[in-house]
């Protein structure tokens, strides 16, 4: 199984991953501990937060005061480049979980490639965490394929998840090809092309007779392809419900391939893994 576009849950590599979370980015203190709280009561069960965002501890307030049970929400945080160097990820990685209030966090992400130690130092001292019980899954961000397959070869667990930018306009074709052939999530961030997809009369369009606007019809276009998560970003409660919305409707293959025409189509290969023959 991959995706269930009924209920959002995608699974990938013993993860089970909800297919729309909450994007926290760019997002501090009040701000960020509302969002996380207005979302998580309308429905959202994963949030993504990090150490380069200066939020987790109002992430944490947030699912703490919640009236949802922990284990019920998917908690995805990342390690700063800077500190990819053993050590400095086990320290780092218990400073994030005590300011998220976590005793655990469901996946760990390096937020990208690092000068600070060998790939294969870092993945084996996440693979520690794990051992340890601090961490359930792990993964990498802003990397291409050649670093996650190298991810995926020093790992000794399941490399869950590549994190990169992707939307209609910015597409990972070769990513996407290698995480589907590898059942790999790949989660998608500024799923919404910074705001970009909004007035995108094409996009309009193809929501028209949904009801959906174009925003809507990148997310759910996103959540129908197998293997991928999307995690916009939101801070009102108007764009935090809008985006979650993208459950009852179904594009077409044709309508998939008419999202895919706005980055230049999509090839027959990656139509055929996808499923839009």
């Amino acid at each position: 199984m991959s995706t269930n576009t009924t209920t959002g849950t995608v699974i990938a590599q013993g993860a089970e991953v909800p297919a729309l979370g909450l994007g926290t980015a760019r997002m501090t203190g009040d701000d960020c501990r509302r969002a996380v709280e207005t979302a998580l009561a309308i429905g959202y069960r994963h949030v993504d937060t990090a150490q380069l965002y200066d939020n987790e501890a109002a992430v944490g307030r947030a699912i703490a005061e919640s009236e949802v049970d922990r284990e019920d929400v998917f908690v995805v945080t990342k390690v700063h480049p800077d500190n990819a160097a053993p050590a400095d990820v086990r320290e780092s990685t218990q400073a994030s979980l005590e300011r998220l209030e976590l005793q655990t966090v469901d996946l760990l992400l390096l937020h990208g490639p690092s000068d600070e130690a060998p790939l294969a130092e870092t993945i084996g001292a996440m693979n520690d965490l794990q051992r340890d019980g601090l961490v359930d899954h792990i993964g990498i961000s802003n990397f291409g394929v050649d670093g996650l397959e190298d991810a995926i070869a020093r790992s000794e667990t399941p490399i869950v998840t590549n994190q990169v930018e992707y939307h209609p306009f910015h597409r990972r074709d070769d990513l996407l090809a290698y995480c589907l052939e590898n059942e790999v999530l790949l989660t998608a961030y500024s799923p919404l092309a910074e705001g970009d997809v909004v007035g995108d009369e094409r996009l309009a369009a193809i929501g028209e007779p949904y009801g959906k606007s174009a925003a809507q019809v990148a997310l759910r276009w996103l959540v129908q392809h197998p293997f991928v998560a999307a995690i916009p970003k939101a801070a009102s409660r108007e764009h935090i419900e809008a985006n979650a919305d993208i459950f009852d409707f179904e594009l077409s293959p044709e309508e998939m391939r008419a999202v895919f025409d706005l980055g230049g189509g999509v090839s027959e290969r990656l139509a055929a893994q996808l499923g839009l023959e």
